[in-house]
């Protein structure tokens, strides 16, 4: 079995739709890969930048496929309560870019732009994300 570090970064979003019309939005990221999560600062309107690295633990072989995948809920943060709104999500699947950071040492997924949707899978904005693997020696 072989560990590495799998890079996230979280470049911005565009064209999120918005729940509250009488408010702006407060996006925020929260990134899941396995039973890690890190989350994003809190951004401001339907075109939010971050530009904000995030790091996980990876391990290849993991087991079953469903471990490979990078998780990113884009989420609303609300000041007056304490749930915040679900804008939409996206997954990355990154067993591949895992594979050949192992046999590589290292690999990279450039700046790609995924489609956010909803439950539903409507769709919901974009999201530009870019990802690394390093293998730990």
């Amino acid at each position: 079995m072989a560990n590495g570090t799998l890079e996230v970064l979280l470049i911005n979003a565009r064209r999120l739709k918005d729940k509250n019309f009488l408010v702006k939005m407060d996006p925020y990221v929260s990134i899941e890969y396995g039973n890690q999560v890190r989350c994003s600062s809190v951004a401001k309107g339907r075109k939010p930048e971050w530009n904000e690295k995030f790091t996980f633990n990876a391990e290849y072989p993991g087991g079953e496929d469903h471990k490979y995948k990078l998780i990113l809920r884009i989420m609303d943060k609300h000041k007056l309560c304490c749930i915040d709104d679900f804008i939409g999500q996206t997954t990355i699947y990154v067993k591949d870019l895992v594979s050949m950071g192992v046999e590589m040492g290292k690999a990279h997924l450039r700046p790609t732009k995924y489609r956010v949707v909803l439950p539903n899978k409507s769709y919901a904005g974009e999201i530009s994300v870019a990802v690394d693997f390093t293998l730990d020696v």
